[in-house]
């Protein structure tokens, strides 16, 4: 039962921050996954694997799991790639490829 706290990443639909500020801790599964006969669906019979606690710092999520005695992953996160552009750049000289059609 090793327990994953990571900070999730911003959504790609919206281009708000909304629940990417707080560290998510979420249970490995400990089953693997079967498909059930008679509907056809995907059935687990791990119920921690539904489980997911947020919290504000990372370090309340460590302190959690050492409190708990649950084995923990902490999966730092990566800071964003920024790509600085002017709507100038699309019509200067030097641009490599053709703006316009």
């Amino acid at each position: 039962m090793t327990a994953r706290i990571y900070k999730p990443a911003k959504n790609a639909m919206q281009s708000g921050k909304a629940r990417s500020r707080e560290w998510q801790l979420e249970f490995e599964p400990e089953q693997p996954r079967a498909i059930e006969p008679l509907m056809g669906w995907t059935a687990s019979g791990d119920m921690k694997q539904q489980l997911t606690l947020r919290f504000h710092t990372r370090e309340d999520a460590v302190a959690y799991c050492e409190r708990e005695g649950i084995p923990y992953q902490v999966i730092e996160p990566k800071d964003p790639v920024r790509r600085i552009a002017a709507y100038s750049d699309n019509f200067a000289f030097r641009r490599g490829e053709p703006w316009s059609h």
